[in-house]
């Protein structure tokens, strides 16, 4: 099993998702760095993809601007290694759709992420049946291949939970990725059981947006991931980052917001 976090989890985990070359590559990198700074136990790292099928309205409007910008899979996952020089010590893990793998090839796909060091990788749009292929190579290249379960997995939760590397991601809700005010009653149970049957820690997704969620959220899982709120943020300080000038204030309000997903 290929490990993420070296060190052992004392406290709940805090995944945050930022899209690459949102609003621009210098904003993605010291964007990651406040991440480290507000507290983040790893960073995923999205490619921007023109038909991100998992993706609610807010992370779609920041791959249209960072596609508009010229960001693509090569250029995000070299953003990695200058994010290193900068100080990130923490796993990135890549989270990107099929079909730019595909574009790349696997072999060259995989070769970026050795030489870039990418710690881990997440690809919504294969089931978990059809990634054995991918799984093998993770393996190969001992980068961990984080799954994602859902409430609707049913059967299939203990064959996904047995294998999950890293750690899993529960989808706490169906539909896309999107800031949320609740959580269905069946969350509970339904962590309960990913729980049961997950050997790595299991963080909660799609719709983790408030103070008030992460704590609800806590007694039940090993930790969340936000994205949208996040990238919502970015979106509201967007012009305050393009600015040199301005960035680094920008970039300390992001910071401070980001503290509020943080468990103590």
């Amino acid at each position: 099993m290929t490990a993420l976090f070296k060190q052992p989890i004392n406290n709940q985990l805090f995944i945050p998702f930022i899209t690459a070359g949102d609003p621009n590559s210098e904003a993605t990198i010291d964007l990651a760095l406040a991440l480290q700074e507000a507290g983040a136990s790893a960073i995923e790292l999205g490619i921007p993809y023109s038909d991100p099928v998992a993706d609610g309205p807010v992370i779609q409007k920041a791959s249209s601007r960072s596609l508009k910008n010229g960001m693509n899979i090569v250029k995000a996952i070299k953003l990695v290694p200058e994010m290193r020089k900068k100080g990130l010590n923490i796993p990135i893990i890549l989270f990107t759709y099929y079909n730019p793998v595909l574009q790349l090839d696997q072999e060259s796909f995989f070769a970026l992420l050795r030489e870039n060091a990418i710690d881990g990788l997440l690809i919504p749009d294969i089931p978990f049946e059809e990634s054995e292929e991918l799984r093998e190579k993770c393996k190969e290249y001992s980068i961990a291949f984080i799954s994602l379960v859902a409430p609707t997995s049913s059967s299939r939760i203990k064959m996904i939970a047995e294998a999950a590397e890293g750690f899993i991601y529960c989808v706490s809700s169906l539909g896309v990725t999107g800031v949320r005010k609740n959580f269905d009653d069946s969350i509970a149970s339904f962590l309960e059981e990913v729980r049961k049957h997950s050997k790595v820690p299991v963080a909660v997704g799609f719709g983790v947006s408030s103070r008030e969620q992460v704590e609800q959220l806590a007694h039940m899982c090993d930790g969340v991931v936000v994205g949208s709120a996040l990238v919502r943020e970015i979106e509201r300080l967007q012009p305050s980052l393009i600015d040199e000038y301005t960035r680094r204030d920008a970039v300390e309000e992001f910071k401070n917001f980001a503290r509020t997903f943080v468990s103590q």
